[in-house]
């Protein structure tokens, strides 16, 4: 299934993924103040496919859902759960934009991954992009102040799982559509948690259910984002673009939370910008 690549379209369906990655961690702290993890994920999963539904019906139905690459499907899943899971376990551990600077290693697997199993090329740019992005975000972070908590180690696990994700949905692209992908997505983590869920179930309150149904929403189609994305870019383009998610978080972290933003965040935030930007310019749109 092969598109005209464009960096445009990637960067378009990107922002709709930064926008809805941002918003499910916002939903996923209040949603854990209350329930089990594996329950969270199992809602969004259910939820999820409920939502996706129109979709599913506009592309042919279940029956246009059949693939031949099922164990594809079952990997790229099963590491994506485990990431999922430990992403927001580790929400409720650290600060919100700690996580999502730690999280920010998922770049360099990605792009690692994607030349060794993908074919795709390192040029100088892609390079450049990714060097500018990690120095960004090792200024926001300032490793080596204080010790190292138990959640940045989970959070540092959940990047490497999710590279390996993220390199799986680019191969998938290759011959599976986004809606296609999605589905199978939300049917097979949804198996995945359903026994750990129904263990630790307890029915969420009013004031949380809002936070799920978000996190079902956003958590569905930040994928359905990232997989359009990746339709029209390399791995190695795409990836990098969420680098913009360090400081737009530090911002959602001040205005939601009071957490400060400081000079190192704001130089940080510069330097990520100008990696995507000088990445977007010197490549054909």
């Amino acid at each position: 299934m092969e598109v005209p690549p464009s960096n445009i379209k990637a960067a378009f369906w990107m922002t709709g993924s930064l926008a809805a990655i941002i918003l499910m961690a916002v939903s996923g702290r209040e949603a854990s103040k209350e329930l089990n993890v594996f329950q969270i994920m199992e809602m969004r999963s259910l939820i999820g496919l409920a939502m996706l539904y129109p979709l599913i019906r506009s592309s042919g139905g279940i029956r246009a859902m059949r693939t031949s690459r099922i164990w594809q499907h079952l990997g790229r899943n099963t590491a994506h759960y485990a990431g999922q899971f430990a992403w927001l376990m580790a929400l409720s551990m650290i600060p919100l934009a700690q996580l999502i600077a730690i999280e920010f290693t998922t770049p360099a697997w990605t792009a690692i991954m994607a030349v060794a199993f993908l074919g795709e090329r390192l040029n100088i740019w892609r390079m450049l992009t990714i060097a500018l992005g990690i120095i960004g975000v090792i200024i926001i972070v300032r490793p080596g102040i204080g010790t190292i908590e138990i959640g940045q180690l989970i959070v540092l696990g959940a990047a490497f799982t999710f590279g390996i994700s993220f390199t799986m949905v680019k191969s998938l692209t290759r011959t599976e559509s986004v809606v296609k992908i999605i589905f199978w997505m939300l049917v097979i983590q949804s198996g995945i948690g359903l026994l750990p869920a129904l263990h630790s179930w307890q029915w969420p309150s009013l004031h949380v259910m809002p936070w799920v149904i978000i996190i079902a929403f956003t958590g569905t189609f930040s994928h359905f984002c990232m997989a359009k994305a990746l339709l029209y870019a390399d791995a190695t383009v795409v990836i990098p673009m969420d680098f913009l998610r360090v400081p737009l978080t530090a911002i959602v972290g001040w205005l939601v939370y009071s957490e400060h933003i400081d000079i190192y965040t704001a130089i940080g935030a510069a330097l990520i910008l100008s990696g995507n930007l000088l990445n977007l310019k010197n490549r054909k749109s």
